[in-house]
């Protein structure tokens, strides 16, 4: 399994958001932001593979971008928010996060998942 995963919940529809694109990047020492991975949720919503399996988990601070304007633009649904955007930071003791996205066309909310 990979060290960072995410999974998205269309809270509007009460089901996974399948086919929502998420982009995982890492600020690098000098502040500047390095992609990781790009992916696109899977029937259950999961974004399972963002890092390498195996691949150790570095100390530092991630950001998770999820495309929620092409989300529910193909849905033909308007939204307040075209893109969510999830910084966090981890910790050397810990080998893995995993971080939902709760959404809606006009709202949305996260947390640390197991």
């Amino acid at each position: 399994m990979s060290a960072i995963t995410t999974h998205v919940l269309d809270t509007a529809l009460g089901r996974p958001a399948a086919g929502a694109r998420v982009s995982l990047d890492r600020r690098d020492e000098d502040g500047r932001w390095t992609s990781l991975c790009e992916a696109e949720t899977d029937q259950d919503g999961r974004a399972r593979h963002l890092m390498p399996s195996g691949a150790p988990l570095m100390p530092g601070v991630y950001r998770l971008t999820f495309d929620t304007g092409r989300y529910f633009g193909l849905r033909s649904v308007p939204t307040l928010y075209p893109a969510v955007v999830i910084v966090f930071e981890t910790v050397a003791d810990q080998a893995h996060y995993h971080v939902p996205l709760l959404v809606s066309p006009f709202g949305y909310s996260t947390y640390r998942g197991s």
